[in-house]
């Protein structure tokens, strides 16, 4: 399985997202420029500027026309994925890190962190399908705990919020009250990174307490753990097999002092009902930060602390595991 290198970045990786056909990919870095590549030759289409921040995250619309950017210039920008034209900046006074379109694309919710006396917040706006009818204009925000509220995303049908954050808490929210309507304590340090899955009945999550876990989108309840022996930065699930893979590492700080392998700074494949890990990939010189599996699960790409996106394809030998295992 022999990687594609995509050097476009001159600061370390924060976040990776394919788009719903797959063919196009999203990295963002702590350099202020959102990049967009094709997904199967690794070809760099062009960057997004405007940001004068870290980019934390981003989403896509289900159409792929859009692209949202959560920035610690403290805004929130949306783009023309196509031209690359800034089309609309939701102003902030605080520095913005989640963000996710809604299902249907007609609300966005991002988050704030807690800042200047500031409580975390989400605030909810509406994207309107005409630009000169789009407004800045936050029409609900919800007050969040203290610390960081590191990723946010939409469920049942637009009418929950499922939030993760730095003080190890994932919470479900109702969009209508505001209000919070469970929440439980899964992970000992900040939870660093959650997705959902495809159908959106589970997600998981990765975090500073060396553990990746496997959640129930209802009633929050731990279904499986996965121990990553460093911190767990990333984590994501195949879209067509029993498969998580995770990735993560020593500390940035350390990295210096520490060989490659020592360090851990690799991905590790597990079997999502067993939880046995049966793969390991390595290249990355320096922590894990981002992991994104193609919607089509036939590949995989990983954003580090070196500043590259690693974008892997499966080879055969991947696939006749999957056979032995289905069999």
């Amino acid at each position: 399985m022999k990687p594609y290198l995509l050097k476009g970045h001159e600061r370390p990786l924060n976040f990776l997202k394919f788009n719903r056909e797959g063919d196009l990919l999203i990295s963002c870095a702590k350099d202020h420029h959102p990049t967009l590549w094709f997904s199967d030759d690794g070809y760099r289409v062009g960057t997004y500027n405007g940001h004068n921040g870290a980019v934390w995250t981003c989403d896509l619309t289900w159409d792929s026309e859009k692209l949202i950017t959560a920035s610690a210039d403290s805004s929130v920008k949306l783009w023309d994925v196509a031209s690359g034209k800034d089309l609309f900046t939701f102003k902030s006074q605080e520095p913005c890190r989640a963000v996710a379109f809604s299902i249907g694309d007609r609300m966005a919710a991002y988050t704030t962190d807690q800042f200047m006396g500031q409580p975390s917040q989400i605030h909810l706006v509406n994207i309107a399908d005409d630009l000169s009818d789009q407004s800045g204009d936050v029409i609900k925000s919800l007050r969040g705990p203290k610390g960081r509220i590191t990723r946010i995303a939409w469920t049942d049908l637009n009418r929950t919020l499922i939030s993760a954050g730095e003080d190890g808490f994932v919470r479900r929210w109702d969009v209508e009250t505001g209000k919070i309507t469970a929440e439980n304590r899964i992970h000992d340090a900040d939870i660093k990174d959650m997705q959902l899955s495809k159908d959106g009945t589970h997600f998981i999550t990765a975090s500073g307490d060396r553990t990746s876990k496997l959640v129930d989108s209802q009633d929050l309840q731990v279904m499986k753990e996965f121990a990553f022996e460093r911190p767990a930065n990333a984590a994501a699930m195949s879209p067509i097999a029993d498969h998580v893979v995770v990735g993560g590492g020593q500390e940035a700080s350390q990295v210096t002092t520490t060989a490659g392998k020592a360090g851990r700074f690799e991905s590790r494949f597990f079997h999502k009902v067993y939880q046995e890990e049966f793969g390991t990939v390595r290249g990355h010189f320096g922590p894990v930060n981002a992991v994104a599996f193609h919607p089509d699960g036939r590949s995989f790409c990983t954003g580090g602390e070196d500043g590259y996106v690693r974008l892997q394809h499966f080879d055969a030998t991947y696939f006749n595991l999957l056979n032995k295992q289905e069999l």
